[in-house]
C-alpha cells in the first residue's frame, strides 16, 4: 500500500452517502459531511488524473531520448521535452496543493479564508478546490504582491 492509499484510506468517510448528482447547495450547513465528502473525492479524482498524466510525460520523455542528426529537429525536440518538464513541474506543484486541501479538511479547515476566516464561495470552491481564500482577499493579495513585484 502506497503512502498516498494510505492517506486517501483514512480521509475516505464510509458512512458517508453521496448521491451521483450531489452538488453542494447553499441552503445546507457550510462543510457539512456530505460536503466535505464531495470535494474530499473531487480532490482525489483530480489527483488521480495529474498522477496518471504525469506517469504518461514521464514515459513520452523516456521514449524520446534518442540522437537527431538534424538540427533543427533536435531543438525542436529539446524544446518540446522543456515544455513536457515545466508541465510536469506545475503537477507536481498542484499535487501538493491537492495533498494541503486534503490536510485542511481532515483538521476541519477547508472552505475557509486563511486570511479572513470567511467561508470560501461554493461556486468558488466548485471550480477551484484548492482555494484557500475568498476572491475578495485573492485580489486583495495579488494587488499587494504586484506592488512588491513593482518595487
Amino acid at each position: 500500500m502506497s503512502h498516498t492509499d494510505l492517506h486517501e484510506g483514512k480521509t475516505m468517510k464510509q458512512d458517508v452517502i453521496l448521491p451521483d448528482d450531489y452538488t453542494p447547495a447553499e441552503d445546507e450547513p457550510f462543510m457539512n459531511d456530505r460536503q466535505l465528502e464531495y470535494f474530499r473525492r473531487k480532490l482525489i479524482a483530480w489527483k488521480h488524473d495529474l498522477l496518471s498524466d504525469s506517469r504518461d510525460t514521464i514515459e513520452g520523455l523516456q521514449g524520446t531520448t534518442r540522437n537527431i542528426p538534424d538540427i533543427t529537429d533536435r531543438a525542436s525536440e529539446e524544446t518540446d521535452r522543456a515544455l513536457e518538464l515545466r508541465t510536469r513541474d506545475r503537477q507536481r506543484k498542484l499535487v501538493a496543493k491537492i495533498d494541503a486541501a486534503l490536510r485542511r479538511i481532515d483538521n476541519g479547515e477547508y472552505g475557509y479564508c486563511e486570511m479572513t476566516g470567511d467561508q470560501i464561495s461554493l461556486k468558488r470552491l466548485d471550480a477551484r478546490p484548492i482555494a484557500t481564500m475568498t476572491l475578495e482577499a485573492q485580489e486583495k493579495h495579488e494587488r499587494r504582491e504586484k506592488v512588491h513585484r513593482d518595487d
